[in-house]
C-alpha cells in the first residue's frame, strides 16, 4: 500500500498560497443503461434525453484526464499538476502518476451487463488490461433495487460456463438487496451488476478493463448486441471466493483496502471541519453546501455532487451552510 503524507520540513512553503481544493469537470459517458438521477438529484447541466450512466468526476488516464475548473489552476489537467507540485499534492517528491484513483457517479436506468474485472495476475496471463479493485457507496436507490456481487458457495468454472451456455448466469449470482448509506467492496475477479434504480459513487483503481458475461439479451442503437468477453472473464474470475462476505458497511471507516479506504461522514449546520497539512485526500460532497477556506487562499464554494481534490499541503477547515454528508477518501 503506497503511503502518500506531506513531510513539512522538505515541503516549499511557498507553494502553500498556490495550491487550494481543486475542482473538476465532469467527464460524461453515454451508456445504454445509463439515467438522469445526476440531473434530478444533482441539479447537473445535462440535456435532456442524453442517458450519462457514468460521470468521471476524478481521473487521470491516457485518454480522459480530468481538468480544473476553479482558481489560478483552472484549465490544467490534474496530471500537469501534479507533475508541477508532486510533494507538495501528494506528499511524495518523486511521485509523477497518474492519480492512483478514478472517481465517477454511477446512474443505471436499465441493468448493468454482467461483468468481472481482472487482477494482476490475471492481467500476465491474458497479456493485456489493467486491474481493477473497486467500492461502491450508494447514494440513492428505488424500492427493492438491488446488486449482484459474486458467486453462490460451491459455483466452479466448468459449472459457470455451462451456465453461459445455457443463459443461466444470473442465477449462480449473490443478489444483495440495498439502500442508500450502504458500502461494499469489490476486488479485483468478483463477477458483478448493478440493478435498475441505483445512483452510486464508484471508487477504483485507475483501470478500464471490463470483461462483460451477459448483457441480458438486450441490443445497442443499432440493434445488436454488445461483444462478450468470455475467454477473458473466466481468466479473471476469483472461483476462491464463492460466498464471500457481503454485509453492506454503514457507518465509521467504510471500506479499507490496500489501495484506499474511503470514510462517510456528516456534519451538522455551521459545524467547522479541520483540513489538516499531512495527506492528499478526495472529498465527495453528497448533499449539502458549505465553503472551504484557509488563511492563505480564496474560499471554495462547495455543493452536493461536487468532488474536490485537497492537496497534501493544504491546511484549511471546511464550514458547513446545511447538515452535509460525504466522503472521505484516501490513498
Amino acid at each position: 500500500m503506497v503511503k502518500l503524507r506531506v513531510k513539512a520540513t522538505k515541503v516549499n512553503r511557498s507553494n502553500r498560497s498556490k495550491l487550494y481544493p481543486l475542482k473538476f469537470k465532469p467527464i460524461y459517458k453515454e451508456l445504454i443503461w445509463g439515467g438522469k438521477k445526476l440531473r434530478e438529484y444533482f441539479n447537473r447541466d445535462i440535456p435532456e434525453g442524453k442517458r450519462i450512466g457514468e460521470s468521471w468526476e476524478l481521473a487521470d488516464l491516457p485518454n480522459d484526464k480530468s481538468i480544473i475548473v476553479n482558481g489560478p489552476l483552472a484549465g490544467q489537467t490534474i496530471r500537469q499538476v501534479i507533475s508541477k507540485f508532486p510533494l507538495e499534492m501528494t506528499g511524495d517528491k518523486n511521485f509523477r502518476g497518474p492519480f492512483p484513483l478514478l472517481i465517477k457517479f454511477i446512474d443505471t436506468e436499465q441493468l448493468l451487463s454482467v461483468q468481472v474485472h481482472p487482477d494482476e495476475e490475471a492481467c500476465r496471463k491474458i497479456g493485456a488490461g489493467v486491474a481493477k479493485t473497486e467500492c461502491w457507496y450508494i447514494v440513492q436507490a428505488a424500492d427493492g433495487a438491488v446488486i449482484y456481487k459474486g458467486l453462490k458457495r460451491g459455483v466452479t468454472k466448468k459449472r459457470f460456463e455451462q451456465a453461459i451456455k445455457n443463459g443461466t448466469v444470473v442465477d449462480l449470482l449473490m443478489r444483495i438487496p440495498v439502500k442508500a448509506g450502504q458500502g461494499y467492496l469489490l476486488p479485483a475477479g468478483t463477477v458483478h451488476s448493478i440493478g435498475p434504480g441505483i445512483l452510486i459513487v464508484e471508487i477504483q483503481t485507475p483501470s478500464e478493463t471490463t470483461y462483460r458475461i451477459f448483457d441480458w439479451n438486450r441490443v445497442d442503437a443499432s440493434g445488436k448486441p454488445r461483444p462478450l468477453h468470455i475467454t477473458e472473464a473466466l481468466a479473471s474470475i476469483n472461483f476462491d471466493n464463492a460466498d464471500e462476505k457481503i454485509e453492506a458497511v454503514t457507518k465509521g471507516d467504510m471500506v479499507s483496502c490496500e489501495y484506499f479506504q474511503v470514510c462517510r461522514q456528516k456534519s451538522a449546520e455551521d459545524s467547522p471541519m479541520p483540513l489538516k497539512a499531512g495527506q492528499m485526500q478526495t472529498i465527495v460532497i453528497l448533499k449539502g453546501c458549505g465553503v472551504i477556506k484557509s488563511s492563505e487562499t480564496v474560499p471554495v464554494e462547495i455543493t452536493a455532487g461536487d468532488t474536490l481534490l485537497i492537496p497534501a499541503i493544504y491546511e484549511g477547515e471546511m464550514r458547513f451552510f446545511a447538515e452535509t454528508e460525504y466522503l472521505k477518501i484516501t490513498i
